[in-house]
């Protein structure tokens, strides 16, 4: 172990040397239908928990099922892919369950807690020795011989018990504040919704028109939108609705796709960005706008979702270009309306949402006059500007609380947390309680059963 000096009766040990089984789970394809146990996989495992009620099922002969069978205290790794290492403790009675050939088993002897190993398979030292082992061509991975040879601390029952605990208080304080800290980040989402909410219906200009009660004449805006015919049906004529202009986004705003560009044929060694479905995708050392635009993703997921391009930039056929009167309406308010707007409402129900020109051109809006629409701006910027701080004061916390998490592990694992505990303790770690006699007695277990094999071949 690359760490520093254990404390002292701590000892190192590899895996294999309390592991009575190391094993490769169960090939065969998942099922939603009932039938056979669950077959556990490795995305069934998310922040350190599982729903049970989403694992698949896999039909599987009994006499095979009990070398698979999941039980209390079993340890189940990712052994390939992106998540190569990440492991889960089965804890309790769960369902009926086995797990797929992308997870390994790790059983240990009932001697050493649980949840000290399952917390050491989450620590700093513990990836370390991970990344080194899973590294080499191609997807990284993991198999039973390398994960046997993992180097692992191991100190007194008694002070595991200690140390599983304290961490049991501490991670869970730092889960609650890192939940609050989400929480807090929605509000923000939920914030900005509704002050474009608030914007688009002049709530937020109102003290402004108080002020501003001047002449304001909408006739240059009823003339610039009436009789104009738009790709939709049953589309009544603009009106005028105290100040403010009240008409479908077909009278004021144009759309057409951009240019397709494939990712092989971009240069990603230029500047130039290039816009997508759900805004930069790429860069490019060629434009097809010299204008900052606002594009609207077209296709997708995303389809709907609005950006406004700096001057130069590649839109491509998976956007839709927005053009528009500017006699009628400020590129910045433009893009503010439309970000209010749900654009979606009569998007596609495939599974690949599309919007078009026809579909939105008859959603209904309301335009204020352009003095107007400066202060809306004004106030949404600002507003958005204060809860933009605020978003990175709440991340700048979360990644020092997620840091956290890592800290507290190393100094358990190096025995910073338990230096008071053993040094009030010291009968609770030494002699029979000693880690030393711990493993003499697994040792002593193993060789009375004959020996176990720390590892079974591939199913």
């Amino acid at each position: 172990m690359s760490a520093g000096k254990l404390p002292e009766g701590w000892v190192n040990i590899e895996l294999n040397e309390i592991a009575s089984d190391i094993s490769y789970g169960y090939t065969a394809s998942s099922s939603v239908k009932r039938e056979g146990p669950h077959m556990l996989r490795i995305t069934d495992i998310q922040n350190n928990t599982v729903n049970w009620s989403n694992v698949p099922f896999c039909q599987i002969e009994d006499k095979q099922k009990e070398k698979y069978l999941l039980a209390d205290g079993d340890l189940v790794f990712a052994r390939t892919g992106a998540t190569v290492g990440k492991s889960f403790l089965i804890k309790g009675d769960i369902p009926e369950s086995i797990y797929a050939s992308y997870l390994i088993r790790v059983r240990c002897n009932g001697r050493v807690n649980k949840n000290f190993l399952s917390y050491f398979f989450r620590s700093p030292e513990y990836w370390s020795q991970i990344t080194e082992l899973s590294a080499g061509i191609g997807q990284p991975n993991v198999n039973g011989s390398k994960l046997k040879k993992l180097i692992l601390p191991i100190t007194s029952t008694n002070e595991q018990k200690i140390i599983a605990e304290k961490l049991d208080t501490l991670l869970a304080q730092v889960d609650s504040t890192k939940a609050r800290l989400e929480q807090i980040l929605q509000i923000l989402k939920r914030f900005r919704q509704a002050v474009l909410a608030a914007a688009m219906r002049g709530e937020l200009s109102e003290t402004w028109r108080t002020h501003n009660s001047f002449n304001i004449s909408l006739h240059k805006y009823y003339e610039l939108t009436k009789g104009k015919k738009l790709k939709a049906k049953n589309i009544a004529e603009p009106c005028e609705e105290n100040t403010w202009l009240r008409c479908n986004i077909g009278h004021i705003f144009n759309v057409k796709s951009g240019d397709g560009l494939t990712a092989k044929e971009m240069n990603s060694s230029g500047d130039i960005p290039v816009y997508g479905g759900n805004g930069i995708t790429g860069y490019h050392d060629k434009y097809n706008t010299e204008e900052s635009t606002i594009v609207i993703g077209r296709v997708g997921y995303y389809c709907g979702s609005v950006h406004l391009t700096p001057e130069k930039s590649w839109i491509t056929d998976n956007a839709l270009l927005v053009d528009f009167n500017r006699d009628l309406i400020t590129e910045k308010f433009a893009y503010w309306l439309l970000k209010a707007t749900n654009l979606r409402v009569d998007t596609s129900s495939s599974a690949q949402p599309v919007i078009s020109g026809a579909k939105i051109y008859s959603i209904e809006i309301v335009v204020p006059p352009v003095e107007e629409q400066h202060e809306i701006v004004r106030r949404v910027e600002q507003l958005f500007a204060y809860a933009d701080t605020i978003e990175k004061q709440v991340n700048n916390a979360l990644a020092r609380v997620n840091n956290l998490t890592q800290s507290i592990l190393a100094k358990a694992f190096r025995g910073e947390l338990t230096a008071q505990w053993r040094a009030e303790n010291p009968e609770l770690i030494s002699g029979e309680n000693s880690a030393a006699a711990l493993l003499e007695k697994i040792k002593a277990e193993r060789a009375a059963s004959g020996g176990k094999k720390a590892s079974r071949k591939k199913s």
